[in-house]
């Protein structure tokens, strides 16, 4: 089990409860605070809005299977949604982290939902950034499978560097081409570090096709709930207002000028809107 130093980021395993090791970094003092990344994401992809949280909360970073230095198990029904939710609320605990605030950026939006739904004796406050409850229907997700298992395979037949360029391409990262130039290689660095096997596996285990649907949960949910999104990124701000006439406890914060990344293309008006929701 890990010993925590609220003087210092240090990057930390915590006791093998399960058979994949999650890599967790921990940065400054306070109640802690969980940032979960989304895919082709790691810890590395909150370095914007890290050091601005670490003054206020002890931040702990985790990558999820297949991201970062997280591997994907052989088994793509190994790291299903419901049991990555059990394995990070496991990892909390050891970590002496538990209630925690949430926060979950688009895969790890949908995880965090999964938390607190599934554990929400685990989480103080829930912030989800550009998530979804998952698909309604079993077409819409067999559907998606199917698409999912099309990107899986391309990847592992055409390498991470073909896959990194195909993504960066979707026009869901737009607004994304008006940041700095090293901030983009910087992202685009950490997302060549992931591993066509570890992408591959995540999209077949935790996909939003692969992945139950929490719409008919919502209305159970009892924690308070922040949803944020950028004005740019109509499909997930409408899914937002959308969430919030089905869950009494949830509000929305859309972000001017800002994609579906708010974290990273506005990282102080997110780092505010965070800490107010925490505090209010």
């Amino acid at each position: 089990m890990a010993i925590h130093n609220p003087q210092m980021s240090s990057t930390i395993e915590t006791s093998p409860a399960t058979d994949i090791s999650y890599h967790v970094t921990e940065t400054g003092a306070g109640d802690p605070l969980v940032l979960l990344h989304g895919f082709t994401g790691s810890s590395e992809s909150w370095a914007e809005v890290t050091d601005q949280l670490s003054h206020r909360f002890r931040v702990i970073r985790i990558d999820l299977p297949g991201h970062g230095r997280t591997p994907a198990p052989p088994d793509p029904a190994r790291c299903t949604l419901p049991l990555v939710a059990g394995d990070i609320v496991a990892r909390l605990r050891d970590l002496g982290a538990t209630p925690a605030h949430l926060v979950g950026y688009s895969m790890g939006a949908r995880l965090a939902l999964g938390i607190a739904l599934l554990y929400p004796y685990a989480v103080r406050t829930l912030i989800l950034e550009s998530g979804s409850p998952g698909l309604a229907t079993e077409v819409e997700r067999a559907t998606r499978r199917a698409l999912d298992e099309a990107l899986a395979t391309r990847i592992e037949q055409n390498g991470i560097v073909a896959f990194v360029e195909e993504w960066e391409r979707l026009p869901l990262w737009e607004s994304q081409r008006r940041l700095p130039e090293a901030v983009q290689q910087r992202l685009r660095a950490q997302r060549l570090r992931n591993t066509p096997a570890g992408l591959a596996a995540s999209l077949r285990s935790m996909g939003t096709g692969a992945q139950p649907s929490f719409w008919d949960d919502l209305p159970c949910l009892s924690i308070p709930t922040l949803l944020i999104t950028g004005a740019l990124d109509e499909k997930f701000t409408v899914i937002a207002r959308d969430m919030c006439t089905r869950c009494p406890v949830m509000t929305h914060h859309v972000i001017e000028g800002a994609g579906h990344a708010p974290h990273l293309e506005c990282p102080s008006e997110f780092v505010k809107r965070v800490v107010e929701f925490i505090d209010c």
